[in-house]
């Protein structure tokens, strides 16, 4: 018999409302033990791995390419199902051949790297058909944790209509994380697949680096023991659930992910779980109240879509208040989150300003990025962006500067999605 995963959840919010008061706002922190016995076996698990074999692959990005699926193909468990899928203008399985998936063993993995050794570099990129083509081989293992990897280097081919509605159809049916590699990718395209598909998205600046990450991301998707948790959030008849945002530890809107249980309730898809933490924001729009009254603004559930058992639950209150003392104070959590989506907006918004050629705007928001990276502890963010817009120490006047390395940009704009951690007192 499996040990059941524990998950806690933790609600911090400030309940307070002035007499006017409507939006009530509150962090979940889910945490997830993992927990599965020795005895029971391992979760069921099937893997896609997706190589970028376009013709910007040539040369040295093919080589690391191919080492990096190999790399992949050994850390996967014995018993896992797993393909490897070379991406062109249309996705071929390579190995294990036809269309469906093999099982993980020394021997199967050992043909999957002489089937690696062999992809060469050339044609064009169309991402939504190397999805579509996981999508359907992943979709024969229905009761297993679902994961693609995906590499690429190029922009994509594909007209926008042609992609979205990729996305739209196989979002929720796996989870895929992608890479972009050089400095010749769109890092947008690669947030939609991660909005769509509950992933992370990062880039690799160093192609030699391509293994390591291969093998990191290959090695969290082998540790998920739960295939799928969703949040279901009731609110009272009058109220309105405004959001539903994954803030840490990447940012991630779920709002439109929503299924509807009922009028009052909605389910909203956080993916595969192992032993982790991940905290996320909602707010809810409450119509005013008495002072004194207290009500339930929402009921928080986890819960397993495929067993509708009910893993943790929370409640998120409202009370009005006269005291200024009280309705005036932001919960440290909430304060700290909001400030953290506020910096990924800046530097989108600066990026896509500066890239139409709008300086006044672009130096503005990424100079006021600077800082707020620089006061919420973002040391790493704060870096990157003094590579685009420099401060004049003497008057403190910004300006972007003219020769940005378009890897910086890169980095920094990936990297826009990622949070720090509130700090504990004292540390």
């Amino acid at each position: 018999m499996a040990d059941q995963p524990a998950f806690t959840l933790t609600i911090d919010q400030n309940k307070y409302l002035p007499v006017d008061g409507r939006e009530v706002h509150a962090i979940l922190t889910v945490g997830s033990t993992g927990g599965i016995t020795v005895q029971a076996g391992p979760a069921e698990a099937a893997e896609v791995i997706i190589v970028d074999t376009s013709g910007s692959m040539s040369g040295g990005k093919i080589r690391e390419a191919r080492q990096a699926a190999t790399t992949a193909v050994q850390t996967l468990r014995d018993g896992v199902n797993f393909a490897v899928v070379a991406g062109t203008q249309k996705a071929k399985v390579v190995y294990p051949g036809g269309d469906g998936l093999i099982k993980a063993s020394p021997a199967t993995r050992a043909e999957a790297a002489r089937a690696i050794s062999g992809l060469s570099a050339r044609g064009g990129t169309a991402i939504g058909e190397w999805l579509k083509m996981a999508g359907h081989l992943l979709s024969a293992h229905p009761s297993a944790i679902r994961h693609a990897l995906l590499m690429t280097d190029g922009q994509n081919n594909e007209r926008p209509d042609v992609f979205a509605s990729v996305l739209a159809a196989w979002s929720g049916k796996f989870v895929c994380d992608s890479l972009g590699v050089g400095d010749d990718w769109v890092p947008a395209e690669l947030r939609k697949v991660a909005e769509a598909m509950l992933g992370t998205f990062d880039f690799v600046r160093n192609q030699g680096d391509l293994s390591e990450f291969f093998r990191r991301l290959t090695q969290a998707s082998m540790s998920k023991t739960v295939a799928d948790v969703s949040l279901r959030v009731w609110v009272p008849q009058a109220a309105t659930l405004k959001f539903v945002k994954q803030v840490s530890p990447t940012l991630l809107d779920l709002t439109g992910k929503r299924t509807d249980v009922n009028p009052l309730t909605g389910d909203y898809p956080t993916g595969s779980w192992g032993t982790e933490e991940r905290e996320y924001h909602i707010c809810v729009e409450v119509p005013p109240g008495q002072v004194g009254h207290e009500i339930r603004a929402g009921w928080v559930k986890l819960v397993r879509p495929d067993t509708q058992e009910v893993l943790a639950t929370g409640n998120v209150l409202a009370q009005w208040t006269e005291d200024l003392a009280q309705s005036t104070r932001i919960n440290n959590k909430v304060a700290h989150y909001t400030g953290q989506a506020e910096l990924h907006e800046l530097i989108q918004d600066g990026l896509s300003a500066r890239a139409m050629g709008d300086v006044d705007t672009a130096t503005a928001r990424l100079a006021k990025a600077r800082q707020l990276a620089a006061a919420s502890g973002r040391e790493d963010t704060a870096r990157l962006l003094e590579k685009v817009v420099e401060i004049d120490p003497a008057t403190g006047t910004a300006r972007l500067r003219r020769n940005v390395d378009k890897a910086d940009e890169i980095e920094l704009d990936t990297g826009s999605v990622r949070t720090s951690r509130l700090r504990k007192e004292g540390s």
